[in-house]
């Protein structure tokens, strides 16, 4: 941005602003953005709603919104069930996954830092 008589703004004067992200769990996503970011149907993910694998939140017309956390969740059944898992083995070991991190977590928590 150039001010009048062509001079450039000092760094000092610049406002510093940072851009709030939305929460991993904000509900931005359509079900066709959805889809396209995952690279699967729109089907399937209406299906993984009806499953109960995955809920988006609904808009007051009743529109599912998918949240990046969602959106995180069904890459990574996407991935498993690529390799030939099906999709209840997928959300066990995902579940299973989720359960050994909590855990170490736990555990790094306790345990003191000088071992």
């Amino acid at each position: 941005m150039i001010r009048r008589g062509g001079a450039a703004p000092s760094a000092a004067s610049r406002v510093r602003r940072s851009v709030a992200l939305p929460d991993v769990a904000a509900p931005l996503f359509t079900v066709s953005q959805a889809a396209l970011l995952l690279g699967v149907q729109a089907a399937f993910l209406r299906r993984l709603d009806t499953a109960g694998v995955v809920t988006p939140a609904r808009t007051i017309g009743g529109q599912r919104r998918y949240s990046r956390a969602e959106i995180d969740h069904v890459a990574a059944l996407v991935s498993l069930m690529g390799e030939g898992t099906t999709l209840a083995g997928a959300q066990r070991i995902i579940e299973l996954e989720n359960e050994v991190a909590r855990l170490q977590g736990r555990l790094s928590a306790r345990t003191p830092a000088s071992r």
